[in-house]
């Protein structure tokens, strides 16, 4: 029998067209933190006192250099820059000026980059409650605030909240910028992204699809947002089964990445970490250990030791040395990724879902199937809590719970569930998707057993 592990034990990056998009890369948009000093700003200056126009020149300064460190990946030195620029602005300009609000963004970005969403989320709510206050309700600022939060709602593991908010901004951005500009490119990317979260890939398609060709067409071949469209659009070939579509975009992206950016920034990390989950799907996995070694080693160098993103790594690590049969070398790098998503998210996340997954299975391999159970039941219930029951990880969790009550001699319970977990991915994935073609082939293979055990005691009364 072919066992089958969730979809997601590859953990992918998905890059933001959005400098507060998860994972995210640093885009220029219209509206994007982290921004400079506004054209009102320069204006303000000139009817302040002199020591007012010189804090307000020092706040410049300092977001000046914390975009050198951002665009550096070297997120943790921005931050302090940040908080000290905002001090400044609110002392001069007050707490709900507009000025202050692309500062509580610009500070929401590096929280978020640096894997802090709890932190995140305040500045980023109250961004959007003085923009929303002071703006025309259809304004592009408060669509980029919209965008900000749901980065940070989609981070956590709140994808139905998230998408609300991408909606609403995508509406906005329509008005703002019509259907083939730019503008609408960073939201159409958002909200593919959010759709593919949810398993609704025939949604997502078209809009990556689109993000891609609007970036192509306005920027050129080689400009990083289209190196971030590559990705995203790759990720979705892998995960609806089209590897042999996913693997020229993966290589695409990542020429254009390490021509363009240092080789130790966090975001070609990212697309070498996605290039390696689609080798290790193929089973190439002496092509895949490389890459996600190298993912890990720059995350490691770049990002604060209790990222999400090193959780990422440890977990694809693992899982390749699950694949190829090294259990004891798997199980401490998963134990260690839960501990971080734990930390990170809480105990009812998506990532949480898939780290449990992950150590049942390397329980289950070692004929522990007690622990191998409890650890797939309390992913299955996070799942179905945060993803909804007609999700395709729904499904998975289903097809592995099986799989241990199949090696423990419970065929019913086992059948019963296989056939659950096929319903959901024959709508959600269709019939010829590779996961699908498993729980069949793991259901089929389960039924003609059974017939051939009847068969011999059959034949030998």
């Amino acid at each position: 029998m072919v066992n089958l592990k969730h979809l997601k034990i590859q953990h992918l990056s998905t890059l933001g067209l959005i400098l507060t998009g998860f994972l995210c890369m640093a885009i220029a948009h219209p509206n994007a933190a982290i921004a400079g000093p506004t054209n009102e700003n320069i204006e303000i200056e000139s009817l302040l006192s002199p020591a007012d126009s010189r804090a307000l020149a020092q706040a410049n300064q300092l977001i000046q250099e914390a975009i050198a460190f951002y665009q550096a990946g070297e997120y943790a030195q921005a931050i302090p820059l940040v908080q000290q620029a905002l001090a400044l602005e609110e002392s001069v300009l007050g707490a709900d000026h507009l000025e202050v609000a692309n500062t509580l963004s610009n500070l929401s970005l590096l929280y978020e980059s640096q894997g802090l969403y709890a932190e995140a989320l305040p500045p980023s709510e109250r961004a959007l409650q003085i923009r929303e206050a002071q703006l025309e309700p259809t304004h592009p600022d408060i669509a980029f605030s919209l965008d900000s939060l749901a980065g940070i709602y989609k981070a956590q593991g709140s994808y139905r909240a998230a998408q609300m908010l991408y909606e609403r901004s995508h509406f906005i951005y329509e008005i703002a910028y019509g259907e083939n500009d730019l503008g609408i490119a960073t939201s159409l990317n958002n909200l593919a992204g959010i759709y593919k979260l949810q398993g609704n890939y025939p949604a997502a398609r078209p809009l990556y699809e689109r993000t891609l060709s609007i970036y192509e067409r306005e920027l050129g071949p080689d400009h990083l947002n289209v190196a971030v469209a590559l990705n995203n659009l790759a990720g979705l070939y892998q995960s609806e089964g089209s590897y042999a579509e996913a693997l020229p975009l993966f290589k695409r992206a990542i020429a254009i990445q390490t021509n363009a950016l240092t080789t130790y920034h966090p975001t070609v990390a990212n697309t070498f970490n996605n290039l390696a989950a689609l080798y290790q799907v193929q089973e190439n996995y002496d092509a895949a250990l490389p890459l996600y070694e190298r993912a890990l080693e720059i995350r490691q160098a770049t990002l604060a030791e209790n990222h999400p993103d090193i959780a990422s790594s440890l977990n694809n690590l693992a899982e390749l040395y699950h694949t190829q049969g090294n259990l004891d070398a798997a199980l401490p790098l998963h134990e260690q990724a839960y501990a971080i998503w734990e930390a990170a998210f809480g105990e009812n996340h998506p990532d949480v879902a898939t780290s449990l997954n992950n150590i049942a299975e390397v329980y289950k391999d070692q004929a522990d199937y007690a622990l191998a159970l409890s650890f797939h039941e309390r992913a299955l219930a996070i799942r179905e809590q945060t993803l909804g029951s007609a999700h395709p990880s729904v499904a998975f969790s289903l097809n592995n719970i099986a799989s241990v009550y199949e090696e423990q001699g419970d065929e019913d319970t086992a059948i019963e569930l296989y056939n659950r977990a096929l319903d959901i991915v024959e709508v959600a994935l269709g019939e010829t998707h590779p996961s699908t073609v498993i729980i069949a082939d793991n259901l089929n293979g389960l039924l003609q057993a059974g017939r051939m055990e009847n068969e011999i005691q059959t034949d030998g009364l």
